[in-house]
């Protein structure tokens, strides 16, 4: 094993990524010179950040096929998805108060659609197979006369399965039902059509594409359908009435370079990405033996990669990868030390969701760093395997489902 790695490695691309150098220098002279509020409409200062705003704007959009006019900024994707959810649900009151999500959703989703069900909405929660996926056809049967809004997550978190949601987008599409979808995994990672797809409402954020934490967007279609939506935060009409407070110009003025880097160097960045996943997966896969791919191995993002490793307490495998930073579910749930709700909907029972690890590869990821993380994977499940009493069991040949375990 080389010991000029720098450590710790990063593979957790999917919770945050470190900012582009190129954005920051994009950014800094909007703290320092160009440091106007852009509503302030009565001199240069305002009139310059105002532009900055607008060109970030245009940036975005062009990323997901969206006009400009479509995309209202916000302070990230969390309040991107409560404005879209509840923002929808309470405009439309009064046409119905049925909404469908899946249960894989992102807690931003999942809580939202908790906090409308306490108000009087009925939400129903569609189950996923056992690569994680839904079908448009789940949604068409759960789609009933007072259903006013499908959201289903463009790729997941945890696992990176991709949805079929030009499908979903075209049958909801058809039954004039609106829909939105949790996008922050796939912008600017895979190609996205809103208007191709019949994407009403999208839900994206700037910290997982290079950019700056604290600011992400809600596109928000406006024509065939005009969506429209009550605002959940209220003072001054800041973007289209949609989301009042005063814009974090260099946030965004990052938003729109890191977005313009991202549609540049797309199809360049999957393939290397993948690439080096494919890598990783195959070493890991075929030099220890029973491990198990969570999620579909095609219909996923390029970057990302959920292994559980059995006969082996996840607690103690994320311990002794201290020099990896990696997760064990979703960062905004990680905390909890419950399996993955992810896993749980997928049909891993708790033993396999507990042991899985969530390594997510980036732009900055290099060949002998995953090679370094192989090396040391290998090393921690093989000392912590021979610690296990159901190892020696399996390794005799038992069948552990076969056991009756009596209870003291």
């Amino acid at each position: 094993m080389t010991t000029t790695i720098k450590t710790p490695i990063y593979l957790d691309y999917a919770a945050t990524c470190p900012v582009d150098p190129v954005v920051v220098d994009k950014m800094i002279p909007y703290f320092t010179e160009t440091y106007g509020n852009a509503a302030s409409r009565t001199h240069p200062y305002g009139w310059a950040a105002e532009e900055a705003v607008e060109n970030a704007r245009v940036e975005v959009a062009k990323l997901i096929g969206a006009e400009p006019k479509e995309i209202s900024f916000t302070s990230g994707a969390t309040e991107s998805d409560n404005l879209a959810i509840k923002g929808v649900a309470e405009y439309l009151r009064d046409k119905g108060k049925h909404i469908i999500t899946v249960a894989t959703e992102h807690k931003a989703v999942l809580d939202s659609c908790k906090y409308l069900e306490l108000r009087g909405h009925d939400v129903t929660l569609l189950s996923v197979d056992n690569d994680g996926l839904v079908s448009a056809q789940q949604v068409a049967d759960a789609i009933r006369e007072d259903t006013v809004l499908v959201s289903v997550m463009f790729a997941n978190n945890e696992t990176g399965a991709i949805q079929p949601i030009a499908d979903i987008g075209a049958l909801c599409h058809d039954r004039k039902v609106l829909f939105h979808t949790d996008a922050v995994q796939a912008f600017g990672k895979i190609p996205i059509d809103v208007q191709a797809m019949n994407i009403d409402l999208m839900s994206i954020s700037d910290h997982k594409v290079y950019g700056p934490k604290g600011v992400g967007a809600l596109f928000v279609r406006r024509r065939r359908p005009r969506v429209r939506l009550t605002p959940q935060i209220h003072g001054g009409g800041h973007e289209r009435g949609n989301r009042s407070g005063t814009l974090n110009v260099p946030a965004i003025v990052g938003f729109g370079e890191a977005s313009r880097i991202a549609r540049e160097g797309m199809t360049a960045e999957i393939a290397k990405t993948k690439e080096l996943r494919d890598y990783l997966r195959d070493r890991l896969m075929g030099e220890i033996s029973h491990v198990v791919l969570n999620g579909p191995r095609e219909h996923m993002l390029p970057g990302h990669l959920n292994l559980s490793f059995e006969y082996i307490e996840g607690e103690s495998l994320l311990m002794a990868l201290k020099d990896i930073a990696l997760s064990s579910g979703s960062a905004c749930t990680s905390a909890s030390l419950e399996p993955s709700y992810v896993l749980r909907a997928m049909g891993l029972n708790d033993e396999l969701a507990h042991s899985s690890l969530r390594m997510t590869i980036g732009r900055f990821t290099k060949r002998e760093e995953l090679d370094y993380v192989v090396e040391l994977l290998k090393k921690h499940v093989e000392r912590l395997r021979e610690m296990s009493p159901l190892w020696e069991m399996v390794q005799e040949g038992i069948d552990l489902n076969s056991i009756q375990w009596s209870a003291h």
